[in-house]
C-alpha cells in the first residue's frame, strides 16, 4: 500500500461513516415525500441535520445540503452578491482574500466578469494571513458599497488559520456580511459558526473523513440569499433537488466521530505534522516550510499540514518521483493543458514564480502514522536529488518519468 499524505484533498471514508452510508443505501425512500418510505428517509435527514448543527455549533435550520464545499461556496457568495446587490445598486463590491480556493477565487471572478462585481483583492502577509487593517481600510473607504467579505477559514495549501471573528467583527461594524469556506477547518481545529459570528459557512463531508459528494452551507438565519439553482426549493428554498440521505447520514456520522475526538486527534497530528518537519529540514536543508509555524496552542496552522518549496525543482516532477516511490502527497497547483503554473496562494504570499513552482505539500489525516513520515524521510532526499537533476520546465533532461510524460 502507497503512503498517504494528501488528506486535504480528500481523507479515507471512517468506520462509522461507510455503515451508515452502506445502511442506507439499502432502504429507499425519498424525503419530500408523505408515505412511509418517505417520511422514514425525512427522518434520517432531519437527525443528521440536528447532529451536523451541534458539530458546527449552529442551529439545525442553518444547516443547509449541499453536493460538497463548491457548491456551498457559489451558493454563498453569488446568493449574497446577488441579495445585497438588489437591495441597494450601490452594493457591488466584493472583498476577497486572493488565497481563497478556486470554489471562492472562480465564483468571484466571474461575478465580476459577468455581474458587475468590483473586487478589492485584500493583501495578505508571508505566511498567508489578511491584513487585517487592510480589511479595516477598505471597509472604512467603500463599507456602503460593499455586498460581502469573503475569507477562508484556513488555507487549504500553507494551513494558515485566519482570525475569522476579528474579521467578522470589522464588517458587520459597516452592515457587511460575512462569508468563510471552512472546508479544511471543519474537523480539525475548533469551529463554531455561532461564535464566529458568521453569515455562511461552506464546509465538505469527504474532508472529515464522509463520502464525496455531499456537505453543508450553515446560512445564518437571518441571512437572505437569492438561491444559485431553482425548483423544489427543498432546504429553506435556499438550495433545490432531491436530497442525498445515504450521504447526508454519512457525513454525520463522520462530523459526529471527528468532533467528539477533536482535541486527541488534533493534539496526535500536530506532534506528527512537527515530526515530519523537523525530519524534512534536517535531511533536505534547501527545503523552506512555508505558512506560519504554529503556535503552542495550535492556532496558527492546520494540524495536519506541513507545505515546502524545494529550490531547483518542479513541484511535478517532485511529487511523480515521489510517487514512484510509494509515497503520494500534492503540489496544491493547478495544471492547465500539461503547462505547470505556480500556486497563485505563494504568489499573493510574495514568493517568485520560480520558487512557487518548487511547491510540495504533506498532509496529514486520521489514518497517518509516524511510519508514514519514515517512509517519506527515507524516499525524499533521492527524489530531491533527481528532480533538480530534471531542472525546471523547459530544461532539458535524459530521464523520463515512466509513464508519466514527465522528465525526472
Amino acid at each position: 500500500m502507497p503512503v498517504y499524505l494528501d488528506h486535504a484533498a480528500t481523507t479515507p471514508i471512517s468506520a462509522s461513516a461507510l455503515a451508515a452510508l452502506t445502511s442506507e443505501l439499502s432502504r429507499s425512500g425519498n424525503p419530500s415525500s408523505l408515505h412511509g418510505s418517505g417520511r422514514r428517509a425525512r427522518t434520517v435527514v432531519e437527525d443528521s441535520r440536528e447532529t451536523l448543527a451541534a458539530a458546527l455549533d449552529c442551529h439545525p435550520s442553518e444547516v443547509i445540503f449541499t453536493s460538497g464545499g463548491t457548491e456551498g461556496d457559489n451558493l454563498a457568495v453569488k446568493g449574497l452578491y446577488w441579495s445585497r446587490r438588489d437591495a441597494d445598486p450601490r452594493r457591488t463590491r466584493i472583498l476577497c482574500s486572493p488565497v481563497e480556493h478556486h470554489a471562492v477565487l472562480d465564483t468571484v471572478e466571474w461575478l465580476e466578469k459577468h455581474e458587475g462585481a468590483v473586487v478589492s483583492w485584500l493583501p495578505v502577509d508571508s505566511d498567508g494571513v489578511v491584513s487585517l487593517d487592510a480589511v479595516r481600510r477598505e471597509l472604512e473607504e467603500h463599507g456602503g458599497e460593499t455586498a460581502l467579505l469573503t475569507v477562508m477559514w484556513a488555507n487549504n495549501e500553507v494551513g494558515a488559520i485566519q482570525d475569522i471573528p476579528a474579521l467578522v467583527e470589522l464588517a458587520h461594524a459597516h452592515g457587511v456580511p460575512v462569508h468563510s469556506d471552512a472546508v479544511q477547518a471543519f474537523g480539525t481545529v475548533p469551529v463554531s459558526f455561532r461564535e464566529s459570528g458568521l453569515d455562511t459557512m461552506a464546509v465538505s463531508g469527504h474532508k472529515i473523513g464522509g463520502p464525496v459528494g455531499v456537505g453543508a452551507l450553515v446560512v445564518g438565519r437571518a441571512v437572505k440569499l437569492t438561491p444559485v439553482l431553482h425548483g423544489g426549493g427543498q432546504e429553506r428554498d435556499i438550495r433545490s433537488g432531491t436530497l442525498d440521505k445515504p450521504g447526508i447520514a454519512a457525513f454525520a456520522a463522520a462530523a459526529r466521530e471527528t468532533t467528539e475526538n477533536l482535541q486527541e486527534e488534533a493534539a496526535r497530528l500536530r506532534t506528527l505534522r512537527d515530526y515530519l518537519i523537523t525530519a524534512v529540514e534536517r535531511t533536505v536543508p534547501d527545503a523552506v516550510l512555508r505558512g506560519p509555524r504554529d503556535d503552542e496552542a495550535g492556532t496558527r496552522r492546520l494540524p495536519g499540514n506541513a507545505h515546502f518549496t524545494f529550490p531547483g525543482c518542479e513541484g511535478d516532477s517532485l511529487l511523480f518521483l515521489l510517487d514512484l516511490a510509494g509515497v503520494e502527497s500534492s503540489t496544491g497547483s493547478a495544471c492547465t493543458a500539461g503547462v505547470p503554473r505556480p500556486s497563485h496562494v505563494l504568489l499573493a504570499m510574495g514568493l517568485s514564480e520560480t520558487e512557487a513552482r518548487g511547491a510540495q505539500r504533506f498532509s496529514l489525516g486520521h489514518t497517518s502514522t509516524a511510519d508514514d513520515v519514515d517512509a517519506l524521510i527515507d524516499a525524499l532526499p533521492e527524489a530531491y536529488e533527481r528532480a533538480k537533476k530534471a531542472g525546471m520546465a523547459g530544461s532539458e533532461s535524459s530521464i523520463r518519468t515512466a509513464g508519466t510524460g514527465f522528465f525526472s
